[in-house]
């Protein structure tokens, strides 16, 4: 107690003893005393004159002689006070009864200095000697008994604390009973009973009495020789220890416990303290004392332990009281928050009854303390620094300041104002109580020794001590600084004591001895001004591993929490330290971070602890460097936003958006690798924009070479990391696997040419291990620097790779380095940061200027389970995420790794891996597949090119075979990008090739010679201008493009497949294909609404117009409206003309300006009136000729009328053309020949035109009649043949040689190749060039396609409009002689194509190709759609197949069908060809062939002449032996690979080996017998559960949808619990492995010198883990079940159950959950309650039809916020770890006038629980408004029913699994 007892103000610091009984005296006078109330005890020495020896102590009524010790510097000084409280007196006699008895005795209480003093205080009274041990967990049976030390070569026992005491008779103080391990203390059992002990080195200890004894019969010489040794009858044991159930620690042995008298030693009654307390403040009012008391009181009653409150340290309260009595204007509730930091040590509930505490004690808000502003000066006074200032801060100085916003800033300031030495000591986990005092080493000549720690150096240097992280160490190791901290005393390991001042000198003055005496017998003072201050950061609430702020502690410190600084100090505090900040970023900066910091959200707190004020400097210094350097990346970079869980990123980018800190906007493009080009010009390297000096390096081997392919994304980051190291950061990359970080390094030290060291951490790291490895040389220690020294040392950069993986309370001695420059080595060497630093200490090493650390770091989180290396340490390095290179940068890579491979190849894989590494970010896959593995497999295809992609990519993901879910997404993925994994070389599945009939020579046309004397017709042309309107904007939607390989496992001529996304009621009307410098763009119309769909071919980007509301609509009734679509060509490229075939409309749609036209033209007066509103039925139809689109112009002409209208679209005219006769059909067959049909008769005319109408006008356009004439078939016989209309004819001709094989005779000529109703395809050869008779080849059908209109009575049996189909789905493709046209099935000779028994799939139609080269016909069917329009009439109005076709390239097609799934197509026969070569060598070629191993022998014999060798005739396989022929490895005989023979000869001795194809024939009957095995199986379990097949169906339904999901997330959580199982090194093991710490005890010849792994025994103590909890509150109300055939709600939200039974079943213990509905009805009806999990399916399902029948059957309303209140406050009532409240919800509050805004409160009522809610289905924007109410990361919107499950997990995999 003595040192609470300081009086100030008294040069010297230590009131001498007259003032103190001067106050004392005066205290008495002042207060006087009531006596005689009861019989005091008193305390009297009674002196018998001359001797000293026999003194007696009279304690009331008991008496003890006093002997005279034989080392008086052993007993302790200065402990007792001049007038001891009544209690302690109590106390004192107690223990003297107990020494009389010669027991010993424990003293038991809560935690804090008095048993101690007590102890003390009767051992000074009685002259003891005393040895004291702080036992702590390291406390081994050597510190007990003996320790072996070596002295000249020789090991010795030296006895320790226990034999010392027992052998001359002194007292044992033991404290600390209860750190001790388990199975140490026994050890003094029996020395406490029997006192006798067994010694290392062969002596016995044997008590006093039998000892005696045996003296009667021996002499001393002879007990000598037997190694008897006397235990002195003086030898007492006083153990001090706290009662464990109530405190955390061992709980006592019963033979031990037994073994002791116990005495509870409360604290003092309230009035000794309070007597006390007043002698100490005498400035301070009395009832204030009183009132500080009774609260102090209050906490320390058993209820306020029952509320779990942790007790107030009573200890500290004088040290309190002489504060305030110096300070008397400062409020006692701040001195409250000193002793006692309730705010951050409590709960919500705790703090609430503390706070009700103060109130009751008039203690709250007592007054506004005048709080120190300012420092006014510090002057030195005499010799002693105290500091003379506005405010002493130098009393009982003891703080722990709390995390992370300066505390050590401010430490180090304090220190220097007070002109303080610091002295830093990190702290870490697995520090020993030996590494705080004092560690062994070795002296040169090989005696070991023990080397003071630099703690106790500081204590007797007087400096002050800085303990950073006081927070990691255990609490055990701790308890050995208590009686430093409380009585400035300390025993070391070595036998040497330090004593507070006062106390060694008045040992120094009652013993008149010197120093240099006094330390011969190694008694050390400690210098007054010695001082602790301990840094930490907070407890966490709630926690149960991070609570180390328990009442031991709170009885050694004051406490300060730092705050962190306002918004406005940090402002200044950053312009002070960077003053060039550009002054609006910083702004932004600070309001997001410190909104983040103010939210109770969980996410948003986590977020603010990556942006604390030394990361704010660091983003600060940047953008002071780099102005125009974009905030939103800094900060993103700062958090690490890459690999954030979803839910926390998307919470960041919410704050960021409303900071309004844009996105970097151009970064969606990649720059060009110029713009990046790394270059080192005249000593520089400059990396894009930055440059830096190149280094001149000493050690050029240290320097990293490494092969290096430079690609944009790695020079980026680069730049990044130059910007960083120019302004001296310490570097952390952290990413994925395998993305290259090592190798970013290495050439950027390359490039710096910078020397590095490299360490690799791993689970075992230790603290030694990182700084320095002892290793034992001729019986001496010597320590080999680690590669941190070395560069520390030389200016190398320090590469630390896999820093996760150490424990992170290794890796965070770091800090101190990075931070302080400062570090301890376990040699006692020490790292400091500046030269200045060193004034003449010795072993100290300078850190080199250039030195620096780059750490390299796995992503935090699944999959890899490291430790959070970025979540201890991260902002004191500068951040850098690494990620895979964008698709561009990789494939370049890819092509320098493969110069070889096929670009599409490396494409795919880029493609694939793309995809895969969506889906692990999305948590849907858990392995991040990174390029490392792309670049093995395309290292691999390079060097073996003929093995197939699709073996090679095993090599990947071999690993994921055995897992189902996971291989089926990986074959999905895959095969999505036409990687045939799986697929063999036979599985080439090519439509079946028909013979084409043989070709008719069906006569001529001829041109204009009409036997009836029509030559030809003019016809006139009337020119004018287009009227436009417009433009009006286009709204053109952009979406992602899902395109499907369609080769994955069979080859075939589809090549590749994707969706547009189609209405369900949309139609598909008319599709068309630019072709522009190579590019290809697709054009689909669709008519109800009318709408255009179109892409790029290549592209991963679909666009949609929707003409809904600008499509004129004409005709009244029943429209349906028919649009065909024309793309045009350059200069006007990205526009398409739209026509309506029923209004005549014509829209020309910009896509790349974004507008839209509507062109008018002038048509004919009379035909415009004429469709009124009554004349529903027969409207007309225009028409479009597009075939000449590209060049920019079109004619349009009226079925049945009598005009063609040319329309110019880039002069802006129409040319109006009047015919004498009225058309049918018009086909562009080349620019200025059009061939026209006459309506009715089918007579075909052709119409040339000039070049340029307008141009000249004379030229009018001439008609001629097309005459067919048929081969003469005899004289005078003519036939009447039926005209027939041609369906599509070519607008360019068949190359010569195509013409020849076509026709079968060598031939070059103009010709257009034609198809109609009756022929596959017909060949006009010389027209239309040549007027002399065309002759017409055709290859005739064996029956006509048929007219639709006979199958009248369509699906419906209702009347179909007579029309014919619109589409006659026809294209000519002429580079590779082909016909296409899509047929129904029911054209098509199915019994031909699919062999018997086989019945035909369902299709959408079949591509028949009539090739005329091979003159083979194949038909190809087009997949059916998959969904259709109700329209069913409208559809076969437009086509009779469910697809529309045109033409792709010169060699493919492309179908769309009426689903709006688009198919390309290869019928061309070399592509195919080319296409199969390729997709062979994909699959790889040689798998099935048998494989032989041959070996090279060299046999050293020369070939003798070759010959041909005996013949065996058995025929026996030989090997070697020059003998025999056809064997396998010989020489000069034929055979197989051998040397020398004349040829080879295989005489069919197979290598054998079971063919792919056989493995695959698994036996039918072994199948079988599985799937009966199966089946039973099944079977009995159904019966077991009493479950009928129909339920396991209907339950399946649910469970089968959410199968994926539930088995993610249970892999998530076994990997959970087997990260918590982690072992541990148990250390002092007799087996294992050496413990480098112990290795000198080794030398010494100690056993327990070893570790191993196991598993941890829990702390004592350590509260129990409790489960998280977790509840689950489903929306069942009446809308459920009203939407459900909407959407799906009610069943998708029955499936979210069924996953959450299903994903937490057998984690009772962890995870404890419940679900609850809500609905109309109420909102907390229970479904699942927590104590009745369902255990099998049939209860599950049973839960299920419950959710189903409530919502069918509940009342309408709505209890959303009544079910979300009631579950958040429900939840809390029982503990857990955490709480968890999930609301599945459909979005439609708003109907019941539900308020959002109150949502978000309850959602954020107890922050605690962590609630989210996720909306399903809503109509129309509900839920995303919903959104945008709520807090970040809080609320879901799931539109597709499907993702409830993803999210679920989403949800469980970044918030319960962040903190397990």
């Amino acid at each position: 107690m003595q040192s609470r007892l300081l009086l100030l103000g008294v040069p010297g610091g230590l009131g001498d003893v007259a003032s103190r009984r001067v106050r004392l005296l005066l205290r008495q006078v002042v207060r006087g005393r009531p006596g005689g109330d009861r019989q005091r005890l008193e305390v009297r020495l009674m002196q018998t004159a001359g001797t000293d020896s026999g003194d007696t102590v009279n304690i009331g009524d008991v008496s003890y002689k006093l002997k005279t010790p034989k080392n008086p510097e052993l007993v302790p000084q200065n402990y007792i006070s001049e007038s001891p409280a009544q209690s302690i007196v109590q106390h004192l006699r107690w223990i003297m009864q107990k020494d009389l008895l010669g027991q010993d005795i424990f003293l038991i209480g809560p935690p804090g200095p008095l048993r101690r003093s007590v102890a003390m205080q009767y051992l000074e009274l009685t002259k003891r000697e005393v040895e004291y041990i702080a036992l702590s967990r390291d406390t081994t049976e050597t510190d007990l008994k003996q320790r072996r030390e070596i002295r000249a070569g020789t090991a010795f026992y030296i006895d320790q604390c226990a034999v010392r005491a027992a052998t001359e008779g002194r007292t044992l103080v033991l404290e600390g009973l209860e750190k001790a391990e388990r199975n140490v203390l026994p050890v003094l059992n029996n020395l406490l009973e029997n006192r006798e002990m067994q010694l290392e080195d062969g002596r016995f200890l044997m008590s006093a009495e039998r000892y005696d004894k045996l003296l009667q019969d021996h002499t001393k010489e002879e007990l000598d020789a037997w190694k008897i040794v006397r235990v002195s009858e003086h030898f007492r044991v006083i153990a001090l220890g706290l009662p464990v159930p109530k405190y955390p620690g061992n709980p006592l042995d019963p033979p031990l416990r037994s073994r002791f008298q116990a005495r509870d030693i409360y604290f003092l009654p309230f009035r000794d303290q309070l007597n006390l307390l007043y002698s100490v403040g005498a400035n301070v009012s009395a009832e204030k004392v009183s009132q500080l008391l009774s609260f102090a009181t209050t906490l320390c009653s058993q209820e306020s332990s029952t509320l779990g409150l942790p007790d107030f340290p009573l200890d500290s309260l004088p040290a309190a009281v002489q504060i305030l009595n110096s300070f008397p204007m400062m409020s006692i509730e701040h001195a409250i928050q000193w002793l006692y930091p309730y705010t951050i040590l409590l709960g919500q509930e705790g703090k609430m009854a503390v706070e009700g505490v103060l109130k009751r004690f008039e203690l709250q808000g007592s007054g506004n303390s005048l709080l120190p502003k300012e420092i006014i000066r510090v002057e030195r006074m005499t010799d002693n620094c105290i500091s003379q200032a506005h405010v002493t801060i130098q009393v009982a100085g003891k703080e722990v300041t709390i995390k992370g916003c300066g505390k050590t800033v401010i430490a180090k300031n304090f220190a220097d104002i007070l002109g303080y030495n610091i002295e830093p000591i990190m702290l870490y986990q697995d520090m020993t109580a030996r590494d705080l005092l004092q560690q062994r080493y070795t002296l040169p000549n090989g005696d070991t020794a023990w080397r003071s720690s630099p703690l106790v150096n500081a204590a007797r240097e007087g400096k002050l001590v800085l303990l950073d992280g006081i927070h990691r160490v255990n609490a055990g190791t701790l308890a050995v600084l208590q009686r430093l901290i409380h009585d400035r005393e300390l025993s070391l390991y070595d036998g040497s004591r330090l004593l507070r001042q006062d106390r060694y000198l008045s040992l120094k003055e009652g013993l008149q001895l010197t120093d240099e005496q006094l330390q011969e017998r190694s008694i050390f003072p400690i210098h007054p001004s010695f001082r602790i201050i301990a840094l930490a950061e907070p407890p966490v609430i709630g926690s149960t591993t991070q609570q180390w702020l328990g009442p031991e502690f709170l009885t050694m410190f004051f406490f300060h929490h730092m705050k962190p600084l306002v918004k406005s100090e940090e402002i200044q505090v950053i312009k002070e330290m960077v003053p060039s900040v550009p002054q609006e970023a910083l702004e932004k900066l600070l309001s997001v971070t410190h909104k983040l910091r103010e939210t109770q959200d969980p996410t948003a707190q986590s977020l603010a602890a990556s942006l604390s004020t030394r990361q704010l400097l660091r983003i600060a210094r940047r953008l002071s460097q780099y102005p125009n350097e974009n905030l939103h990346d800094a900060i993103t970079k700062a958090c690490l936003s890459r690999f954030l869980p979803s839910l926390a990123r998307s919470a960041l980018e919410k704050n960021l958006a409303d900071a309004a800190i844009e996105i970097n906007t151009n970064d969606s493009l990649e720059p060009e690798l110029e713009s990046y080009k790394c270059e080192i010009v005249s000593g520089s390297l400059r990396i894009g924009a930055v440059s830096a000096p190149v280094y001149n390096a000493q050690e050029k081997m240290k320097v990293p070479d490494v092969l290096f392919y430079d690609n944009v994304q790695h020079m980026i980051v680069m730049e990044d990391m130059l910007k960083d190291f120019v302004l001296g950061e310490h570097l952390l990359l952290v990413g994925n696997q395998g993305v290259g970080k090592n190798k970013i390094m290495d050439r950027f030290l390359h490039l710096l040419n910078r020397p590095r060291e490299y360490i690799q951490l791993h689970r075992d790291t230790t603290v030694q291990t990182l700084t320095l490895q002892p290793s034992v040389k001729d019986g001496l220690i010597v320590y080999e620097d680690s590669p941190l020294v070395k560069a520390v040392k030389m200016g190398h950069i320090l590469v630390v790779d896999e820093a996760d993986k150490a424990p992170t309370n290794v890796t965070c001695i770091l800090k101190t380095l990075v931070e302080n420059g400062e570090m301890i080595l376990a040699d006692g060497r020490r790292i400091v940061a500046h030269a200045a630093n060193v004034d003449g200490r010795e072993n100290v090493i300078v850190i080199h200027p250039d030195f620096r650390m780059v750490v390299l770091a796995n992503r935090p989180g699944f999959p890899f389970l490291g430790n959070d290396f970025f979540g201890t340490l991260g902002d004191i390095f500068s951040c850098h995420a690494i990620d895979n290179p964008k698709p561009h940068s990789e494939l370049e890579m890819l092509k320098q790794y493969g110069p070889n491979v096929p670009e599409a190849i490396l494409q795919k894989l880029v493609a694939a891996f793309g995809e895969l590494r969506n889906l692990a970010d999305q948590g849907i896959i858990n392995y991040p597949y990174s390029t490392r593995e792309v670049v093995n497999i395309v290292k691999h295809l390079q060097k073996f090119p003929t093995e197939g992609l699709a073996s090679v990519v095993r090599n990947v993901f071999d690993f994921d075979s055995y897992n189902n879910d996971m291989r089926e997404i990986l074959m999905n993925t895959l095969h999505k990008y036409g990687i045939p994994i799986g697929a063999k070389p036979t599985n080439v599945h090519l439509a079946k090739e028909l013979p084409l009939p043989e070709q008719t020579f069906m006569g001529y046309w001829i041109t204009g010679q009409a036997g009836n004397g029509m030559q030809k017709i003019l016809c006139p042309v009337q020119t004018s201008h287009i009227d436009i309107k417009g433009p009006v904007l286009a709204n053109i939607e952009e979406y992602p493009i899902e395109k499907h390989e369609a080769r994955f496992l069979n080859f075939t001529e589809e090549y590749v497949s994707w969706r547009f996304p189609l209405d369900e009621v949309n139609l598909i009307c008319d599709i068309a294909v630019s072709h522009e410098n190579g590019e290809h763009t697709l054009y689909v119309a669709a008519c109800n609404p009318i709408s255009l769909y179109f892409m790029n071919l290549t592209g991963k980007n679909g666009f949609f117009v929707d003409f809904f509301d600008i499509f004129p609509r004409m005709i009244s009734g029943a429209w349906r409206p028919f649009v065909t679509v024309a793309p045009l060509g350059s200069p006007l490229r990205g526009q398409v003309v739209l026509h309506e075939e029923q209004s005549n409309a014509i829209l020309l749609l910009d896509t790349t300006g974004r507008a839209i036209r509507h062109l008018i033209l002038p048509v004919d007066e009379f035909a415009s009136k004429k469709s009124s509103w009554w004349n529903k039925e027969g409207g007309e139809t225009y028409r479009m000729c597009k075939e000449f689109s590209h060049k920019n112009w079109l004619v349009f002409y009226k079925q049945t009328g009598n005009t063609l209208t040319v329309l110019d679209v880039l002069e802006g005219l129409t040319h109006t053309i009047s015919l004498p006769i009225n058309l049918k059909a018009v086909f562009l067959v080349a620019e200025d020949k059009w061939l026209l049909v006459e309506n009715k008769t089918n007579q075909k005319y052709l119409l040339t035109k000039p070049a340029h109408i307008g141009s000249e006008d004379t030229g009018a356009c001439q008609l001629y009649m097309l005459k067919e004439e048929l081969p003469s078939t005899g004289f005078g016989v003519t036939q009447e043949t039926e005209f027939c209309i041609p369906h599509k004819v070519s607008s360019d001709q068949l190359s010569s040689e195509n013409l020849s094989s076509a026709v079968g005779q060598k031939i070059a000529s103009p010709n257009r190749v034609l198809s109609d109703e009756n022929s596959y395809a017909t060949v006009v050869v010389g027209f239309p060039d040549l007027m002399s008779p065309s002759e017409v080849y055709s290859w005739k059908r064996p029956s006509s396609l048929e007219k639709p209109n006979v199958t009248n009575t369509g699906i419906y049996g209702g009347k179909r409009t007579n029309a014919t189909p619109r589409h006659k789905n026809c294209v000519t493709l002429t580079h590779t002689n082909q016909v296409v046209r899509i047929l129904p099935a029911g054209e098509v000779p199915l019994k031909d194509i699919f062999p018997k028994g086989v019945t035909p799939p369902q299709t959408a139609g079949y591509i028949e190709v009539t090739d005329l080269q091979a003159k083979k016909l194949r038909y190809i069917p087009v997949p059916s759609a998959e969904s259709l329009s109700p329209y069913t009439a409208w559809i076969s109005a437009i086509s009779d197949t469910d697809a529309l076709l045109a033409e792709w390239d010169k060699s493919g097609i492309v179908t769309v069908d009426m689903g709006g799934r688009v198919r390309l197509w290869e019928t061309g026969l070399d592509r195919l060809q080319q296409s199969l070569m390729e997709w062979r060598n994909m699959i790889g070629q040689d798998s099935d062939k048998p494989v032989q191993i041959t070996i090279e022998r060299d046999s050293n014999e020369d070939v003798s002449d070759p010959k041909h060798g005996k013949e065996d005739p058995d025929n026996m396989p030989h090997v070697g032996g020059n003998t025999w022929a056809g064997g396998t490895g010989g020489r000069d005989t034929a055979g197989l690979g051998g040397k020398g023979g004349p040829y080879r000869l295989d005489a069919g001795h197979p290598v054998y080996q079971v063919s792919e194809v056989e493995k695959d024939a698994v036996p039918e009957h072994v199948k079988r017998a599985a799937r009966e095995m199966a089946q039973r199986a099944f079977q009995q379990r159904l019966k077991e559960i009493q479950m009928s097949e129909y339920d396991a169906a209907t339950y399946e339904r649910f469970s089968g949808a959410v199968q994926r999901q539930v088995h993610a997330l249970r892999v998530i959580l076994d990997n959970l619990q087997a990260k918590g199982k982690e072992r541990q090194w148990l250390r002092h093991q007799a087996t294992g492995e050496l413990d480098d710490a112990k290795i000198i005890d080794g030398l010494a010849g100690e056993k327990a010198i070893y570790k191993r792994r196991g598993d941890l025994e829990p702390q004592l103590g350590s509260p129990q883990q409790k489960p998280k909890r977790l509840r689950l509150v489903v929306d069942v109300s009446g809308s459920m079940y009203r939407f459900n055939g909407v959407d799906r709600r009610l069943e998708r939200s029955m499936e979210a159950v069924c996953m959450v039974m299903e994903a937490f079943e057998n984690y009772e213990e962890k995870f404890k959950y419940d679900i609850a509905g809500h609905s109309g009805d109420g909102y907390n009806i229970s479904l699942v309650p927590a104590n009745k999990i369902p255990k099998d399916n049939k209860q599950r399902l049973e839960i299920l039809k419950t959710m189903h029948a409530h919502s069918q059957f509940c009342m309408s309303g709505d209890h959303t916020l009544e079910g979300t209140e009631h579950a958040i406050k429900d939840i809390t009532k029982e503990e857990a770890d955490e709480y968890f409240v999930i609301i599945l919800s459909d979005a439609n509050l708003s109907r019941y006038g539900i308020n959002p805004a109150r949502f978000a409160q309850i959602l954020t009522s107890d922050p605690q629980v962590n609630a989210f809610a996720i909306f399903i289905g809503s109509l129309g924007d509900q839920a995303a408004r919903l959104q945008r109410t709520l807090p970040a990361g809080r609320s879901f919107v799931a539109m597709d029913t499907k993702k409830i499950p993803q999210i679920l997990q989403q949800i469980f995999t970044s918030t319960m699994l962040s903190s397990i």
